[in-house]
């Protein structure tokens, strides 16, 4: 039963946790630290004291209450495995005391009930059975004689129905509100402890509708062959009803009791998670565990030993509450429950867009007395009396190099300068610029001291030296662009040696189109056919 407890939980947790990542920016947030609205008067001295600078931190507002109910699962844990979980309720007032801690006050009723699958002989000390189905055994043997009317069977099959209620105070600590990279958050987790006190009334299934014990129902199974535990609990099932007439083993008037409930002192643990809708309600899954020093949740205490030895056990009964609450959030003039808020989220606001804190007044020194604060002055050091522009410079209008302060020819003209120290131009006479004739630049001669280029054998590829003397030659060239060359090679009157100097002239040519940019008409090409020259030398000239 316990797995598919959890099965059921995991289940929940899938289904909340995507409604967790959508939440709206609009939940969870803070408050403003300077409504007044939202501060007890009993704090209003420490919030004059902040706002005031006197004190650093503003007092804490009021928050509201939260108000919840919710439905759930009780599996009891105990000597008789439980059945399938059966329903219950609760409800609860929270209140927080800070951003992390809170208290809580529940009440739960719910109904536990379970069957155990596996014979029991060793029941004769349990009065719930011996009274009805056989006689008491002792360690000295059987004690002769049953009860009037009473079927005699030496198996019997435990069960049991408790009807819980509890009432317990617990503290709660909020995991995961302080958040340092958002200022609000839509999903709260939160774990808790707390004691309390528990009522309970178990009651045990030994008789049918007609008031008689399960005795043939019991033999008949216990002589078949179910032998597994899916078939044996199908087959009680089906054979008895759901009555749970005969009140369990208790301890009778040795421990406090309210009407036909037994009362014990019990201690809760708990973990949960709730996924805020609005700003006042939200839902929430939870699991808490309870614990009471007892061992008789489930109506049986006594272990399974040799035939007339039945011992007390001396572990206790708990049980679990598995539930899904709907939860809301009361309060006029109060900030939502703190565990919903980060206090972390007034702090980083205020370092973000100060309203509060006090900032040093600042200090704009002018040094030269020209309205312009040093941090921003290019020219710290301006004479007295001198206008300066928005960096602080010095004004020069005619940009003679004259400050205005000190020019006497405000508006020199740039014909007319340079000028002098006090920044007046000496202009030109009319007359000498009537006469100032064009005169035509002298073209360039062009550069003719070109390198020869050498090939061996009948190659027509260009080496690295070859290459570097024909970037000279390029660089040459481009300083001199009316200028252009004729490259010459020399062959003998084979077709043959005439493809190999035609080859390499080409190759040149494109060398220096491709690679270093230089136009085609500005590079004439010409083999000269047994000329004069060394067939592995090709010459580059200027035209």
């Amino acid at each position: 039963m316990a797995s598919k407890k959890y099965k059921l939980l995991l289940g929940l947790l899938m289904l909340f946790s995507s409604a967790s990542f959508a939440q709206t920016t609009a939940m969870g947030g803070g408050y403003d630290v300077y409504d007044s609205s939202v501060i007890p008067s009993k704090r209003m001295p420490q919030q004059n004291e902040f706002w005031n600078n006197a004190y650093n931190f503003p007092a804490k507002p009021r928050n509201m209450w939260e108000v919840g109910v919710s439905v759930g699962m009780l599996t009891i844990s105990g000597d008789i495995p439980a059945k399938i979980p059966t329903l219950g309720f609760s409800a609860h007032v929270r209140k927080a005391f800070g951003y992390i801690f809170s208290m809580r006050l529940q009440y739960l009723n719910a109904t536990g009930k379970g069957m155990h699958w596996l014979l029991s002989e060793n029941y004769g000390k349990n009065p719930a059975w011996r009274g009805y189905n056989a006689p008491a055994r002792t360690n000295a043997g059987p004690i002769v004689g049953t009860v009037p009317g009473a079927n005699r069977f030496d198996q019997v099959y435990y069960n049991y129905k408790s009807k819980v209620q509890d009432l317990s105070l617990q503290g709660i600590v909020a995991l995961n509100n302080i958040r340092f990279h958002k200022n609000k958050t839509g999903f709260s987790v939160y774990g808790g402890a707390g004691i309390g006190a528990t009522l309970y009334h178990t009651m045990v299934n030994a008789l049918d509708a007609n008031g008689r014990p399960y005795t043939t129902l019991f033999n008949s199974i216990a002589s078949g062959t179910h032998s597994n535990r899916k078939d044996v609990l199908k087959k009680l099932k089906a054979g008895m009803d759901n009555t749970y007439e005969t009140e369990a083993e208790n301890h009778g008037s040795r421990r406090p009791k309210i009407g036909n409930n037994t009362l014990k002192p019990s201690g809760t643990v708990l973990f949960g998670m709730s996924w805020k809708l609005g700003k006042r309600i939200n839902i929430a899954l939870e699991d808490r565990h309870t614990f009471i020093k007892d061992d008789l949740l489930d109506g049986q205490r006594w272990q399974e030993h040799a035939w007339g030895d039945a011992v007390q056990t001396r572990d206790f009964d708990s049980y679990n509450y598995l539930s899904l609450g709907l939860n809301f959030n009361l309060g006029a003039k109060s900030v939502e429950p703190l565990w919903w808020l980060n206090p972390l989220d007034y702090a980083y606001s205020e370092l973000n867009n100060p309203r509060h804190m006090k900032l040093p007044k600042p200090v704009l020194n002018d040094g030269d007395g020209d309205g312009v604060i040093d941090q921003m002055d290019r020219e710290p050091n301006t004479p007295a009396g001198c206008p300066v522009d928005s960096h602080g410079v010095t004004k020069d209008t005619d940009g003679d190099g004259v400050p205005d302060c000190k020019d006497k020819q405000l508006i020199t003209p740039t014909e007319c300068q340079p000028v002098d120290a006090d920044g007046i131009g000496k202009c030109p006479e009319p007359e000498c610029c009537k006469k100032i004739a064009a005169v035509e630049p002298v073209k360039p001669a062009c550069p003719c001291d070109y390198p020869s280029l050498s090939f061996k054998g009948n190659s027509v590829v260009l080496s690295a030296d070859a290459k570097a003397m024909l970037a000279s030659v390029a660089a040459k060239m481009k300083n001199s662009p009316d200028c252009s060359i004729t490259v010459n090679g020399y062959s003998g009157t084979s077709k043959a040696e005439q493809a190999v100097c035609n080859k390499r002239l080409e190759a040149i040519k494109m060398y220096l189109q491709e690679k270093e940019g230089i136009s085609g008409d500005r590079i004439s090409v010409n083999c000269d056919v047994d000329g004069a020259g060394d067939k592995n030398t090709v010459d580059i000239k200027c035209n």
